[in-house]
């Protein structure tokens, strides 16, 4: 009898072990970070001797007036742009910051034709890459008011490059999801991801690691996460603080690897740091065009704070402002516009690409911008 009590007591123990062991399991892959169905095809994101540089590519626009002779003009000065500074700069990697595609002028029925041509530029020259949304990817479709006749019935019109016929033409627009699983799916060298569902509607949120060049060890995490805009409001979400820090927690408890930050429409705090509109920018504001106010998201629930307290966070990169290309210093780490890249969208500025660079030994972030026309300028030390 007493065997069998014990051999009963032990199997109890067994299984609770068993049962801990799952749920620790269960919490553990929860905290892993998010990776694609690809992840595993990937080669690993690894510094080379010169370090790692990274080029920007804001606010592209494709796809905008795309039925005037207007749109594709700007379309294809936006391809001369980033195929330029690809080939000045030679980058190890490309950030696409949002706004690829001004959906709300795409009456088609899947915008990523129009996403395909952004990231073609990088993918022919063999450069992986990854993307984050913008306000403008999944906008809805806004009606020209020149395509309303005095009858008041609209001619359905439906841009190149498709050849649909007019009852297949749409203005549904395309889902973040749907953009971004169809990149990750057709495109070996995308790195980006649709990131965990239950932070959705938000969708590109996720890190990436850049490994040691001699070791597998990582010594640099860029965070990407999706500022909103478009189908829902343009903030990032308390679920998304939630997720950074858990992230963060579990990849660099001890905050001895260096962080860099991508999304797409600046912060509140983006606003108390400028330089004041039109005004010369001064140290230790570093840039060259301050041409408008800071256009910032709509509420802030938490985000800085949670990057402020980390010293390993270095910098934030956004885009959406084409007027302004500057970096200023916040707490402890620099807030960063990138540099109006595409054609398409509004200003008449010269267009460009920051681009960043991260040395391993000694470490060091320099960064700067390249122009269009090959000139480099606003050279700055970001850690």
């Amino acid at each position: 009898m007493r065997c069998c009590r014990r051999i009963a007591a032990a199997g109890a123990l067994l299984a609770a072990l068993l049962s801990a062991l799952a749920v620790r399991s269960s919490l553990a892959e929860r905290r892993r970070p998010a990776r694609s169905s690809l992840a595993g095809r990937r080669r690993p994101l690894r510094f080379a001797s010169g370090g790692f540089k990274v080029a920007l590519f804001a606010d592209l626009h494709y796809g905008e007036n795309a039925w005037t002779d207007w749109g594709p003009a700007q379309d294809a000065g936006s391809d001369r742009v980033m195929a330029a500074v690809l080939d000045a700069e030679k980058p190890d990697f490309v950030v696409y910051l949002g706004d690829l595609v001004t959906a709300n002028n795409l009456g088609i029925p899947n915008a990523s034709l129009y996403w395909d041509r952004a990231i073609s530029p990088t993918r022919r020259r063999g450069i992986p890459w990854s993307t984050v949304f913008g306000n403008h990817d999944d906008m809805a479709f806004e009606w020209p008011p020149e395509w309303f006749s005095p009858a008041g019935v609209p001619p359905v019109q439906c841009p190149p490059p498709t050849s649909m016929s007019i009852s297949d033409c749409s203005f549904r627009g395309t889902p973040r999801h749907e953009l971004m699983t169809g990149e990750i799916i057709h495109n070996g060298l995308s790195y980006s991801s649709n990131g965990p569902k239950d932070l959705w509607p938000a969708v590109s949120n996720y890190v990436l690691q850049v490994l040691s060049q001699k070791k597998d060890d990582p010594v640099l995490l860029m965070y990407f996460l999706d500022s909103g805009g478009g189908s829902y409001p343009e903030v990032i979400s308390s679920a998304q603080v939630q997720w950074f820090q858990s992230q963060s927690q579990f990849l660099n408890p001890n905050g001895r690897i260096p962080e860099i930050i991508f999304w797409h429409i600046p912060s509140t705090a983006y606003s108390k740091v400028a330089p004041k509109a039109k005004s010369e920018i001064r140290k230790p504001c570093v840039g060259s065009i301050n041409k408008e106010d800071v256009a910032p998201q709509e509420a802030e629930w938490g985000m800085m704070d949670a990057l402020a307290k980390r010293a390993s966070v270095k910098a934030v990169f956004v885009g959406h402002n084409h007027g302004l290309d500057w970096c200023c210093p916040h707490e402890k780490l620099w807030l960063c516009f990138a540099r109006h890249t595409g054609y398409g969208g509004y200003g008449n500025w010269p267009r460009g690409a920051r681009v960043i660079q991260i040395s391993e030994q000694p470490y060091s972030i320099q960064s700067w911008i390249r122009m269009e026309n090959g000139t480099k300028h606003s050279d700055i030390t970001l850690s």
